[in-house]
């Protein structure tokens, strides 16, 4: 039976009050009767603003809203998939009760004079602390040099319009939720910067044993997404990538069922691309993200991701 309040914990930053907000839309369109409560917490990752292998990699973002959810503070934690690390299974006694429709899942450049990226000169600065993005810029476009920044949308803009980097890679679900599109001066295809695993994905979590809250939020969960998600998540964890590991890749669930699963294991210098892409028809999604795990791992993908310092 659906409850009367749900408390939603989620991290403080405008984007994600920004996901909050659109979770309470769906849930109020709909459970009407269902009222909700924001409970916003500051993490260890948005306080921290160096080198994210130093506080626990990405599970800095979840760990304050996790022990708010498991104390009971808290019913239901909306998290970025991205965000949530697959090396090590979710805190006992909490589990994913849906995965809202996938936002896009591409990356956008901000660049203050409106260029594309290949129109970029030698040399010009692009602000990011992904090793995800480096790692392709120094192979796609090994003129252009990245500077470390870190913190959310706003204030990369903010350090942007300061002058401390020439142009930006954000991603473009961010840009949206935050309602700045209106910087972007390209959107960059999958070919060029592959997405991080989960890309553009809102997770619900909630407590195992909280069965009407579960059954209250399932329904906001899209069946596509779910299946993507699962192939994604199970490929990251048969790898064992940390926060320094360069992976890319992206799950697609066409129209007929079938399931797709394209990745790729960099070096942080761009040099060695390893790549994969399987199909699995209905195949279970666990199965495909094992699978195309397996054919990185048969071409040195461990010994590459061991190498790396984290």
């Amino acid at each position: 039976m659906p409850v009367d309040l749900i408390r939603i914990v989620s991290r403080d930053s405008p984007m994600a009050l920004a996901q909050v907000e659109r979770v309470r839309a769906e849930l109020a369109a709909l459970h009407p009767a269902v009222r909700t409560e924001v409970i916003p917490v500051k993490t260890t990752g948005d306080k921290w603003m160096g080198d994210l292998s130093r506080v626990e990699g990405k599970g800095a973002f979840t760990k304050e809203v996790d022990a708010a959810l498991l104390a009971g503070e808290a019913d239901l934690a909306v998290h970025c998939v991205k965000d949530i690390p697959a090396d090590r299974p979710l805190p006992a006694g909490t589990m994913f009760a849906a995965f809202l429709k996938r936002d896009d899942i591409r990356d956008a450049l901000v660049d203050t004079a409106g260029r594309t990226l290949d129109e970029l000169p030698a040399g010009t600065r692009i602000g990011t602390s992904s090793v995800r993005r480096s790692a392709q810029l120094a192979a796609s476009h090994p003129h252009l040099q990245c500077v470390p920044m870190r913190g959310n949308a706003n204030r990369r803009l903010d350090k942007l319009a300061a002058g401390e980097a020439d142009a930006l890679l954000l991603a473009v679900s961010g840009l949206q939720r935050i309602g700045r599109t209106d910087v972007v001066s390209e959107i960059l295809p999958v070919e060029t910067m592959m997405p991080p695993i989960g890309a553009g994905v809102l997770a619900l979590q909630c407590r195992e044993d909280d069965t009407d809250t579960i059954e209250t939020v399932s329904d906001l969960g899209d069946p596509d997404t779910h299946r993507e998600t699962l192939a994604e998540r199970m490929f990251l964890h048969v790898l064992q990538g940390h926060c320094n590991s360069p992976i890319a890749g992206f799950a697609r669930a066409g129209r007929g069922g079938e399931l797709s699963l394209r990745a790729c294991v960099f070096t942080p210098d761009g040099k060695t691309v390893l790549n994969a892409h399987e199909w699995a028809g209905r195949l279970d999604p666990a199965t495909l993200g094992t699978s195309v795990a397996v054919a990185l791992l048969r071409q040195g993908a461990r010994d590459l991701i061991d190498s790396i310092a984290h």
